[in-house]
């Protein structure tokens, strides 16, 4: 099989979105050597650390603003694609190479402030829906498949949800013994939709009782209100992805008071880190957290639950061990073995239906 994959979320620093394309397909190309993987996109890429060989970078590599109605089909027709896979949100506007197209969440369409500069997806995906240019729906959680089968009012057996994974690197590792003093932990881009005001809030309320700071980590977008500078906050900025397993594992809980999340992967890695979690009861970030998370919406929740975890070394113990358990039912193998098997579907399918 030869699959290409949208890669334009690989010219994110970092986010759910770059670790999503880069993690599957790695997987992907690990896990069947026999195929040819291709990462398309308009705009210049990295491949993904460890690429295998049978991953390989393909189509332009500068901008063009014709590409998803005539690039892309240009580089599909190079590579011998038998199937497209759209990775955020868009597919070829035409063409005949069947195509999947994987909607993380419906954030665009919830609230407008969540995305700013969401305007063309907001405008082309619903049309890309009904015209059908995607044969299948992927989407990342169970909750946010029934959010597209609603809204979209698709066939419900045109939406396959398929979980995502924590990567390898996430796993427990000595503490950085350069910090002395407790502290609660977020790790995210800062954006409007995670809420970090709540946690701020709750954590000055706390302070004088946990005697624990607080550190932020994540890239900033362009419409996240800066809050003034308070002693006990670290903004930490972007971190490389071998120093957050250490800043997890020394922290008293990572809190993610998240308004809405297509999967809430940040929760997952942490708790395989063995990080107690606080995390909002957001319905994917629920599912993806099986019971092993502290779940908490208002800042009195959230502050309730930062004091008990700070005063009980043994239930951190207890949601360590949770944690765990639950990071341990995910795997990218197992992601990219359902995924193999949408494309193989779809291109089946589409075989089909020429013959017929």
């Amino acid at each position: 099989m030869i699959a290409a994959l949208d890669a334009t979320p690989l010219i994110l620093t970092s986010g759910g979105l770059a670790r999503y394309v880069a993690e599957l397909a790695r997987a992907l190309a690990r896990d069947y050597p026999d195929d040819t993987y291709v990462l398309l996109s308009d705009q210049k890429f990295a491949l993904p650390a460890g690429s295998p060989g049978n991953l390989i970078r393909g189509g332009a590599q500068a901008q063009d603003k014709r590409w998803w109605l005539r690039g892309v089909r240009r580089a599909i027709a190079e590579c011998g694609a038998q199937v497209f896979h759209g990775t955020n949100f868009e597919v070829p506007y035409l063409g005949s190479t069947p195509a999947i197209l994987t909607i993380h969440d419906l954030s665009p369409w919830r609230d407008a402030k969540w995305h700013a500069c969401a305007d063309r997806v907001r405008l082309r995906t619903p049309w890309l829906i009904r015209l059908r240019r995607a044969r299948m729906i992927l989407t990342v959680s169970e909750a946010i498949r029934r959010e597209v089968v609603t809204r979209f009012d698709v066939p419900p057996g045109r939406v396959r949800a398929i979980p995502l994974a924590a990567s390898e690197l996430f796993r427990p590792v000595a503490i950085d013994s350069a910090r002395t003093r407790p502290y609660f932990l977020f790790i995210g881009t800062l954006e409007p939709r995670k809420n970090l005001p709540a946690l701020i809030e709750a954590w000055r309320a706390t302070r004088a009782e946990t005697g624990a700071d607080l550190l932020i980590a994540g890239r900033t977008r362009a419409d996240f209100v800066p809050f003034a500078a308070t002693e006990g906050i670290e903004l930490l900025g972007e971190v490389s992805d071998e120093e957050l397993p250490r800043l997890l594992c020394g922290a008293l809980a990572f809190v993610y008071p998240t308004f809405y999340e297509g999967f809430g992967l940040p929760v997952l890695e942490a708790m395989q880190c063995g990080c107690p979690v606080i995390t909002s009861r957001d319905p994917a970030v629920t599912e993806t957290s099986g019971g092993a998370a502290i779940h908490a919406d208002s800042i009195k929740e959230i502050s309730a639950a930062m004091v008990a975890l700070a005063a009980n070394p043994e239930q951190r113990r207890e949601w360590r061990e949770k944690g765990l358990a639950r990071a341990g039912q995910f795997s990218w193998s197992r992601t990219a073995r359902a995924t193999r098997e949408l494309y193989e579907e779809v291109g089946i399918g589409a075989r089909a239906g020429a013959k017929g």
